[in-house]
């Protein structure tokens, strides 16, 4: 007796299993989201402590929202949360693009503005992904 001759899968056996990996990517997605969110925080803080030793608390209470807010997110069911982390990162832009300019930063923007756009698309499209 041989054995079968092994044939490529079907298409429906690869959809199967890219569909498995969705929540792989979801979740890294999410978790990467996160993690860049409290990152575009910590700048405020540092960009404070450098420049504004006696600017008060906005600058500082602002680095730390970022991280709390995607922590909050990641609470959340995994569509959802990667809504909120994308509306987070464009909250985080529209702060930038206040701040920015007062650091002399404004030179930043336009990378802060294709990397944002990339990264909120990222997540909208694995929410999308999962709202199916």
């Amino acid at each position: 007796m041989t054995a079968p001759v092994a044939t490529a899968p079907p298409a429906w056996a690869n959809w199967l299993g890219a569909g498995g990996l969705i929540p792989f990517v979801v979740l890294a997605l999410a978790s990467y989201g996160a993690t860049i969110a409290s990152f575009l925080g910590a700048i405020h803080w540092g960009l404070a402590m450098r420049d504004l030793p006696g600017a008060g608390a906005g600058p500082y209470l602002w680095g730390v929202m970022p991280s709390l807010l995607a922590w909050l997110a990641l609470l959340l069911p995994p569509a959802w949360g990667l809504l909120g982390l994308a509306l987070l990162l464009g909250l985080c832009l529209l702060v930038d693009e206040r701040r920015y300019p007062y650091y002399k930063l404004q030179a930043w923007l336009p990378l802060r503005r294709r990397l944002t756009l990339v990264a909120g698309l990222a997540c909208l499209a694995g929410a999308a992904g999962l709202l199916r």
